[in-house]
């Protein structure tokens, strides 16, 4: 494991002087850990090149496994000491950007009044990152989207949502309720890495045989809904970025019929909430409702 983390330290690091530093050891201990892994694998790692260490062609093969390694050692470290320093007082979640606009700082807000010791780490995390989060144990609850169902996940709806059409005020012709084949030829901008919804999204259009021209690709909801706020085109987002993002320039007409997903509070089946935690779950549950109700009325 020394050789390991000495070798993806010089590696990333271009040095011995720098890999030191991040391991926080002697230069000196750390060429012997080299030294004894090139002597045991029989072949260099790097050479002095006009004063500077290069990796080997070897090298550079061992990495891509010796990188996958690191990675589930780092995940390691981060779940032993986050299971250390787990504290009842403390309350650790993980949501998509789109719910980090407005619905979780919200609930955190509206929580912290009525639960004033309670401390939070909130973190905005893609799909695939939201989950590995509660793997490693860097939250305990996750509120993310359309989750597929999984034997080490408890999954609770909270309610359902729905896409939208987000696009300028000034733009003219636009739908009350719009019927998806109307977004045949139209300029849009798409998301490249949706998740579940982006996908609902695109499976949906392929059955209807509708198909739009993307002029711009974005990783996130709130990108392409603030792409549209600066005119660069219209997007289908989320209900609540639609809700976070609306100003005097911008609206979201809904889809006739709606294109619905589910929101859902997630954490590891052999681990489960803690009071604090189901208690903030709940907030989350009645601020989305809230949240819209009040844009309901206004439409």
């Amino acid at each position: 494991m020394r050789q390991i983390e000495a070798f993806h330290a010089i590696y990333v690091s271009g040095s011995i002087s720098g890999a030191a530093r991040v391991l926080n050891v002697s230069q000196p201990s750390l060429t012997k850990v080299l030294q004894h892994a090139e002597q045991q694998l029989g072949f260099a790692l790097f050479r002095r090149v006009k004063g500077r260490l290069v990796a080997t062609d070897e090298a550079h093969v061992l990495f891509r496994e010796v990188s996958d390694v690191h990675e589930r050692l780092s995940s390691l470290r981060k779940t032993a000491r986050n299971l250390r320093s787990g504290s009842a007082g403390n309350v650790r979640v993980a949501v998509l950007p789109a719910l980090g606009l407005d619905i979780a700082p919200a609930a955190v807000a509206k929580f912290r009044k009525s639960h004033p010791d309670v401390t939070f780490d909130v973190m905005t995390l893609h799909h695939d990152d939201v989950l590995r989060s509660l793997y490693e144990r860097r939250s305990e609850v996750a509120i993310a989207y359309a989750p597929a169902p999984h034997p080490r996940l408890k999954i609770t709806e909270l309610c359902t949502a729905e896409l939208v059409l987000m696009h300028r005020r000034d733009l003219p012709k636009v739908p009350a309720r719009i019927d998806l084949t109307w977004l045949k030829g139209k300029d849009i901008i798409g998301l490249s890495t949706s998740g579940p919804v982006g996908d609902l999204f695109a499976s949906t259009l392929a059955r209807l045989h509708v198909t739009a021209h993307e002029v711009v690709s974005a990783q996130t909801f709130y990108l392409a809904a603030g792409m549209v706020r600066h005119g660069a085109g219209m997007a289908v987002v989320d209900e609540p970025t639609a809700y976070a993002m609306s100003d005097q320039h911008t609206t979201f007409k809904v889809f006739d019929p709606a294109v619905r997903f589910e929101v859902c509070a997630i954490h590891l089946e052999d681990r489960p909430l803690s009071q604090l935690a189901r208690a903030f779950v709940q907030n989350v549950r009645e601020q989305l409702l809230q949240t819209q109700a009040t844009h309901n009325r206004r439409l």
